[in-house]
């Protein structure tokens, strides 16, 4: 699936009619170990039959935050709600409605992906019957009816990506939380997951969901909530994170050599501007009104650099991800390569 195809698909589907009300709620969560806050006082909600992103880099609290929704740690204050109901103190009564997919694969590498799904199963109380017809479903439904027989050791990074969702649905939860779902697997395994994931929620999942991939986000979340340090910093539907910056100007250089010092040193000279590297070639300058190129070019060349091309550009989830949280992309995208090393 080409990737303008792939996020037409997402765009058709997040445009649907969806259920109203909230699902899920947390006010004020906090969570400290010792000397460090983790969990900072976020709070949101959770509508009924979205996809619900958590955006930031590594260490932000993404996974904290979902152990402490999924009763997998206990809050240091704060309070959470499933359903109207509170589980704070009480997660187990929540656990059961919830499908938990973990960044790194909880599974058994001694049982093939059919007896993974039908023990995962059983651990909910279905029935032989039941879970064995429903463990059949899922590995046809996720394309691995031909390696249900062979043992999860055996199965590539993407497949047991796959199969972990699979077990994280068994139960038909009424909200599926993923943490991470495509970090570290290939480009057409990530393809496979996400349509899986636009499919689940299609069919009335709602999901709520970490990254690092900010097209990820895009391209998948009804709503996106942007995590530093433990804050949530905003929330928003993509129109509505995108509405306040339609009216800035974005320029790209390419610059042979764009270091972090060629930014460095541009930002105290043109202070009405926000300017990042986007990689190690291309440096973006956002400013709220017009940007004066000339003085630009100038700039680049006495630091010893040479400007390549200039293009304006229209402000990108990126781009707003940048301003508001001044996190440099560059950095989410070299802790994204880490991650698959």
């Amino acid at each position: 699936m080409s990737d303008q195809r792939e996020k037409s698909m997402f765009l058709r589907l997040k445009d649907a009619e969806r259920p109203a009300g909230e699902i899920l709620r947390a006010d004020n969560l906090v969570k400290r170990f010792e000397a460090v806050t983790a969990v900072d006082g976020a709070s949101f909600s959770v509508h009924r039959g979205e996809i619900f992103g958590f955006l930031g880099p590594n260490g932000a609290g993404k996974t904290t935050t979902i152990n402490l929704l999924t009763g997998l740690a206990r809050p240091t204050s704060g309070t959470m709600y499933l359903e109207g109901r509170e589980y704070t103190d009480h997660p187990k009564r929540a656990q059961g409605l919830m499908g938990i997919v973990p960044d790194e694969s909880n599974l058994y590498d001694e049982l093939d992906g059919f007896q993974n799904l039908a023990f995962c199963a059983a651990l909910y109380g279905i029935d032989k019957t039941e879970r064995e017809a429903r463990s059949g479903a899922l590995l046809e439904q996720f394309g691995l009816k031909q390696a249900g027989k062979r043992p999860f050791r055996a199965y590539s990074k993407g497949m047991k990506r796959k199969l972990t969702i699979a077990a994280g649905i068994i139960h038909r939860p009424k909200i599926l939380f993923l943490d991470e779902p495509t970090t570290g697997i290939d480009v057409a395994s990530a393809r496979q997951i996400r349509s899986l994931i636009g499919e689940l929620n299609r069919r009335g999942t709602t999901v709520f969901l970490t990254t690092h991939y900010i097209e990820e986000a895009e391209r998948l979340c009804h709503r996106i909530a942007f995590i530093v340090d433990g804050r949530l910093v905003r929330i928003g539907s993509l129109e509505e994170l995108m509405k306040e910056h339609q009216q800035e100007t974005v320029l790209e250089l390419a610059v042979h050599q764009a270091g972090a010092e060629l930014a460095d040193a541009l930002r105290p000279r043109f202070p009405g501007y926000t300017v990042h590297r986007s990689d190690e070639h291309h440096l973006r300058l956002v400013s709220a009104g017009s940007i004066e190129l000339l003085p630009l070019l100038k700039a680049v060349a006495e630091g010893g650099a040479e400007v390549t091309e200039a293009r304006l550009i229209r402000p990108t989830l990126e781009e707003v991800f940048v301003r508001v949280t001044g996190i440099e992309s560059g950095l989410m995208r070299q802790e994204r390569e880490g991650k698959k090393k």
